[in-house]
């Protein structure tokens, strides 16, 4: 699996509270959830992402809360990866259940800059920053993680291993 878009940047310990403002905790539907994505952070987030962008931080991203809306906001309003120095180990977590690719790369983190385009290949673990011509190393996904991102989580991962629409 291969994703490539620009970047938007952000800096360290990036938390749940600004990814998805408390006061839109009301509603779990991904749409209305995208629609407020960031913004008390960069009110131009969503007209950034456009077609599809890749996020990469800095230390911690995901921090604070254990609520799922921070993954589910980023990923209905079309980011493709997060690339971060390190995350939160619950938003790491949530991130994955709910399909929601994420990749831990001090170095690409720290000299990927606000708009270059990247390009990720998950199976090989390679972050390519095509703006700069510049190669990182991340660690792949393992395979069993793969299958969990290309099933668009773990609940269809789930149903597609017992083969059935219901768990």
């Amino acid at each position: 699996m291969k994703v490539q878009g620009k970047v938007i940047k952000y800096g360290d310990n990036v938390d749940t509270d600004v990814i998805i403002p408390a006061r839109y905790l009301n509603t779990s539907d991904p749409q209305e959830l995208a629609k407020h994505c960031m913004e008390d952070l960069d009110k131009d987030f969503a007209r950034k992402v456009g077609d599809g962008a890749i996020i990469v931080a800095g230390k911690n991203f995901g921090c604070g809360s254990s609520r799922e809306h921070a993954p589910i906001a980023i990923k209905a309003s079309g980011v493709l990866c997060v690339i971060a120095e390190t995350f939160a180990r619950i938003f790491y977590r949530n991130a994955v259940n709910i399909g929601l690719p994420i990749i831990e790369c001090p170095e690409a983190s720290g000299d990927i800059m606000d708009g270059d385009t990247i390009e990720i290949d998950f199976e090989k673990g390679s972050i390519v920053n095509v703006t700069r011509n510049k190669e990182y190393k991340a660690e792949p996904f393992p395979a069993f993680m793969q299958e969990i991102m290309a099933s668009d989580g773990l609940i269809g991962y789930i149903r597609k291993e017992l083969g059935t629409e219901k768990i």
